[in-house]
């Protein structure tokens, strides 16, 4: 096999536009204003600080990466004031080549990371406060600020020595975490991140496209999962948005989905699930298909049918207004109505973004009222170990009208 006929895919002009980090960290202040919090850490290397002020992250690494005094890098933000930066020497000169927009503390190797990181936060907090909420008066919210212990919010990613430091150094705030605030700005997609959704989407369409002929009697898994990662690649994800996933699932193998990837050799009567996702501007998609080899059996037919039924009623389900829940329990029903209940064994969906997993979930555990411009994936399956293995995953956006697919790689039953 080879990837040397992937070509670049067409671009939308808006992809490339810088992003609105003023326009983020203004809404981020309303909402901190709203729950009454003074200051909010965003640590560095995570998706939260790269959303609110273009601070990317590194590429994950199955292994930690980290740099002495590591646990400080990230950012303090107040409501009305601009984000105040303290990174490690090493994040600065080998994670951003570009350097950062705005005021930073760094610390080197031979510093003391607490008492920098005291220092900075001393004096970000001393600085004349302003007021995010412009109709608020000054003086209420001076004599409310005066009563009031100190509120410092923390993204929940935040390393544990941050956290315990500042706890050392601030004994009498009102600690929270911010991530449920933080989500409710980043769940809804502008244009702008739809766009690079929708390119991420493109990217794994045309990559399952080319592979599909591949998945033949004499192929390995992992032959085929180096050509997925090689063609993303190719065609401009900087990597995989995760783990890429091919396994074979049918009468004559034992295996279960839990072993997403092997040195196996692949056979006929074998269905060959994927699971992989690309990246574009740090956007994810998540994506999946099956394909049998050779001459499917009535079962692995039937039950092909029942998973694309199942996705479909998830897919009408998913309206405003409807719950993460709602669209669980709708695909569940098609598959338990068809007597394979026990085989579906996770969760139909979740949104994605910037990570490949955000809540809300589509999950039955999840009540959040699902709303415009919501990304989600709807990804029923049936794998029953030593019997037959199908799973279907696209990315659906939801509009006021309802949802729809932003992958257009068909979900017809394939067979090489």
């Amino acid at each position: 096999m080879s990837a040397d006929t992937a070509t670049p895919l067409l671009t939308d002009p808006g992809i490339d536009a810088p992003f609105d980090f003023a326009a983020r960290q203004e809404r981020l202040w309303g909402k901190l204003d709203g729950a009454g919090i003074d200051v909010l850490f965003l640590p560095a290397s995570q998706t939260d600080l790269e959303y609110f002020t273009g601070v990317a992250r590194r590429a994950p690494s199955f292994g930690n990466i980290g740099y002495t005094n590591h646990w400080i890098s990230g950012a303090f933000i107040s409501p009305g004031e601009a984000p105040l930066f303290i990174l490690t020497r090493h994040f600065q000169e080998f994670d951003l080549p570009e350097g950062v927009d705005g005021e930073v503390i760094t610390a080197t190797e031979s510093d003391d990371g607490a008492a920098v990181f005291r220092r900075a936060f001393d004096s970000y907090r001393a600085r004349p406060r302003s007021i995010a909420v412009g109709s608020r008066p000054v003086s209420e919210r001076c004599a409310h600020e005066a009563a009031a212990p100190e509120s410092i919010a923390f993204a929940g990613r935040a390393w544990a020595e941050t956290v315990i430091e500042m706890r050392e150094h601030r004994p009498d705030a009102r600690f929270t975490v911010a991530d449920s605030l933080i989500n409710e700005l980043r769940r809804i997609k502008d244009p702008q991140e739809i766009a690079l959704m929708r390119r991420s989407a493109a990217i794994v369409d045309a990559v399952m496209a080319e592979v599909t002929p591949h998945v033949v009697d004499g192929v390995t898994e992992l032959d085929l999962a180096a050509e997925v990662d090689l063609r993303m690649r190719k065609l401009g994800s900087p990597g995989a948005s995760f783990d890429t996933g091919v396994w074979a699932m049918g009468p004559s193998l034992g295996r279960d989905a839990s072993v997403r990837v092997s040195v196996d050799t692949l056979h006929a009567g074998s269905g060959v699930s994927f699971d992989f996702g690309a990246i574009t501007r740090g956007y994810c998609s998540d994506f999946g298909r099956t394909i049998h080899i050779g001459e499917p059996s009535d079962e692995y037919a039937a039950v092909y049918d029942i998973v694309m039924a199942a996705q479909e009623a998830g897919r009408a389900a998913a309206v405003v207004g409807a719950t993460g829940g709602d669209v669980h329990r709708a695909a569940r029903a098609v598959i338990e109505d068809a007597g394979y209940g026990d085989w579906f064994r996770h969760r139909t969906g979740h949104c994605i973004g910037l990570d490949v997993h955000e809540l809300p979930y589509i999950s039955e555990e999840d009540n959040t009222p699902l709303e415009a411009g919501m990304l989600f994936t709807i990804e029923p399956s049936v794998f029953w170990p030593g019997r037959v293995g199908v799973r279907v995953e696209d990315v659906f956006l939801l509009g006021d009208e309802g949802c729809a697919s932003i992958n257009e790689h068909p979900n017809d039953l394939v067979a090489n």
